[in-house]
């Protein structure tokens, strides 16, 4: 895959729009506002349970990142856990590319 998911991150947060976090996401999924949602393996059950379902119903792609939540905050320069991220914009981010691939 020639699209890195760590430099496209970046891209998006300098370039794009994003919302951080389990409550932002779900509420730009509910409002069909998110074309992509990005989670971490360790968010909670209940959570990944949520964010899947209200993916399914608005055909949000989501992309499982590799690592836990605080890999994720550290890789897009946050102090602290991210365990969603949804895309609004990607600006000049090629993200959209790795949900196609995925």
């Amino acid at each position: 895959m020639s699209v890195s998911l760590e430099r496209e991150l970046r891209s998006l947060l300098k370039t794009g729009k994003a919302y951080l976090g389990v409550k932002q996401t779900l509420k730009a999924l509910m409002h069909g506002a998110a074309k992509l949602v990005i989670i971490a393996e360790n968010i909670p059950p209940e959570y990944r349970a949520r964010i899947q379902y209200y993916a399914k119903l608005s055909q949000t792609p989501i992309i499982v990142f590799k690592g836990t939540s605080v890999d994720l905050g550290l890789i897009i320069g946050k102090p602290f856990r991210v365990s969603a991220i949804a895309v609004i914009d990607e600006g000049s981010s090629r993200i959209l590319e790795l949900a196609e691939g995925a």
